[in-house]
């Protein structure tokens, strides 16, 4: 039994599906019934439901799993509080592992969410656990989920510049190799870098993704102004940390090599237009 966390998320879904696929058993750590329900959909065997900050829950959820797989809340300001209780909930419950979902490049401190999933990593080497570090580049879902709206207006709006270049990955390229990291004792104790095959600028997503969708699509760049009216929902911290993100890539964008990704999946790693494909 794999515990997992944030495991009504995209990610989570995604994780869930690809161990299932394998035989893995997923018990779903989830805040809500809501939550439970969408796991159990996507085939948990299990949920529980609790507050990641809460030990007493983490403890509780760990009993009787092989393995914890930490996803912590989008750009939270107490993950490596988070980080630690889920650590010391691994040692507690005698666990064989605990694998981490961190980030690629989280060594940037001007990214204050990177920085804190850097600290979680260090607190997780330090641990003397058995250990699996992933750090995934940005999905290409977080562009191909908006494909309606792109394809009403025309228009690929983005809050980073045009120019920088983005190694966008595939989520369930993601999720096979963390099944694969996760079943697989070879890998134990390292980190990896998942990246996607193409690193690209936004005029060439827009414009691979008007070719695959057979319409005119033009890339625009929000100002800081504009993302931030269409986000007032967002806590202050979320915010401000993503806006520091995107001025991060205005500078130098975010890419990695697919290198270690095509090497567990054992083939290339799925590039935007068969993502984008119909």
């Amino acid at each position: 039994m794999i515990l997992l966390t944030g495991a009504a998320g995209k990610t989570g879904l995604a994780l869930t599906r690809a161990l299932t696929a394998v035989g893995q058993p997923v018990r779903a750590f989830v805040r809500t019934p809501q939550q439970a329900s969408a796991a159990q959909a996507s085939g948990a065997t299990e949920t529980f439901l609790g507050d990641l900050l809460n030990p007493d829950d983490l403890n509780r959820a760990a009993e009787g799993a092989r393995a914890l797989y930490l996803i912590c809340p989008n750009v939270h300001p107490q993950e490596v509080q988070i980080g630690r209780l889920a650590i010391a909930a691994a040692r507690h419950a005698g666990l064989e592992l605990i694998a981490y979902h961190s980030v690629l490049h989280p060594q940037i401190q001007a990214m204050p969410h990177h920085w804190q999933k850097m600290q979680v990593e260090a607190a997780l080497i330090e641990s003397g656990l058995p250990f699996l570090i992933l750090q995934p580049c940005a999905y290409m879902q977080n562009i191909l989920h908006q494909k309606e709206t792109i394809l009403a207006s025309g228009t690929l709006e983005v809050p980073c510049s045009l120019e920088t270049r983005h190694s966008l990955v595939h989520l369930e390229d993601v999720a096979i190799a963390a099944a694969r990291l996760l079943t697989s004792p070879v890998y134990l104790n390292g980190s990896y870098e998942l990246a996607g095959p193409q690193a690209l600028n936004h005029h060439e997503i827009a414009a691979l993704l008007a070719q695959t969708w057979g319409q005119p699509i033009t890339p625009r760049q929000l100002t800081a102004s504009e993302w931030q009216a269409a986000h007032l929902s967002l806590p202050a911290y979320a915010r401000d940390t993503l806006l520091a993100m995107f001025a991060h890539y205005d500078q130098h964008g975010f890419t990695g090599s697919p290198a270690v990704l095509q090497a567990i999946l054992g083939r290339a790693p799925t590039p935007l237009a068969n993502a984008a494909s119909p």
